[in-house]
């Protein structure tokens, strides 16, 4: 690891933010936190909190002053679409001595902050998962209250990675060297169809969790009826049906970047076990 420096995490109350500042923190750097609602973050003692809205440039000045390396994520962490202020974002960043940041994908297809990254002359690194294993908790009501799970496309395969393992690899290229200019596909150590999945949290939680498979046309009535968008189903459906497609490959990428192996999703299950009545 390289001396401590100062970095900003943005989305920091997120599902791999909070990994993050924590293990910046145990390595001994500085870390800013930038969330909007500072007074419910609940984020280890040691950072720095700064209120701020990644949508409004103007507002994330103080955030930025000073900071040499920052995690930025693509999108509005209050709805999931894309972040429009790239370049105003970039510019700051660069006026404030950022040099270096990671960026968390959000699509497949480059983000307008992803484009202003590269235009601005920052060495970055991309974070690309797969699908994040927190997707589970999707599950947790039905798991609790009936003890089932109902999902359709029985034969998918998913190689899911922990979000902590995203963190990890953020930490590791905001911090060392040999990380700029590469896009990391992230995945966990195996890809499980979703009755693998429900067996391995029914062993997790010692009580039987069944598996109902829906039809294609129950899911996506299902979809539609949860508000869904046109693209957001066409999206669920490709990731789904695509056998051309990235998301059931297991790759090394976590092993490689950090040294340590990928967590497992028995892992996860017990580390959030009481969202599953466990």
């Amino acid at each position: 690891m390289n001396s401590p420096k100062t970095i900003l995490v943005t989305g920091a109350t997120g599902n791999v933010g909070r990994h993050l500042v924590r293990q910046l923190l145990a390595d001994g750097h500085r870390v800013r936190a930038l969330t909007r609602d500072p007074a419910r973050a609940d984020l280890p003692a040691g950072a720095q909190v700064f209120a701020g809205d990644l949508t409004d440039t103007a507002g994330l000045a103080p955030a930025f002053d000073g900071v040499r390396a920052a995690h930025l994520i693509t999108f509005d962490g209050a709805d999931f679409s894309p972040l429009a202020n790239g370049e105003d974002l970039v510019e700051l960043a660069v006026a404030s001595g950022v040099r270096e940041v990671t960026v968390l994908k959000g699509d497949v297809s480059k983000s307008p902050l992803e484009l202003a990254v590269e235009a601005g002359g920052l060495d970055w690194t991309y974070l690309a998962p797969v699908e994040f294993m927190c997707n589970a908790l999707e599950w947790a009501g039905p798991v609790r209250e009936e003890g089932v799970v109902r999902e359709a496309f029985a034969e998918s395969r998913s190689a899911m990675i922990h979000e902590a393992d995203i963190a990890a690899v953020a930490a590791t290229a905001l911090t060392e060297h040999g990380h700029a200019g590469q896009e990391y596909w992230l995945t966990g150590p195996e890809a499980l169809t979703p009755p693998q999945k429900v067996r391995t949290i029914s062993e997790v939680l010692g009580r039987e969790v069944r598996y109902v498979e829906l039809t294609r046309d129950e899911v996506l009535a299902q979809w539609r009826a949860e508000g869904y968008s046109a693209e957001d189903i066409e999206f669920f459906l490709a990731m789904r049906t695509d056998p051309a497609g990235m998301g059931g490959t297991v790759l090394p990428t976590v092993r490689e970047v950090t040294g340590r192996p990928a967590r497992d999703f028995a892992r996860w299950v017990r580390e959030n076990a009481a969202a599953f009545g466990g």
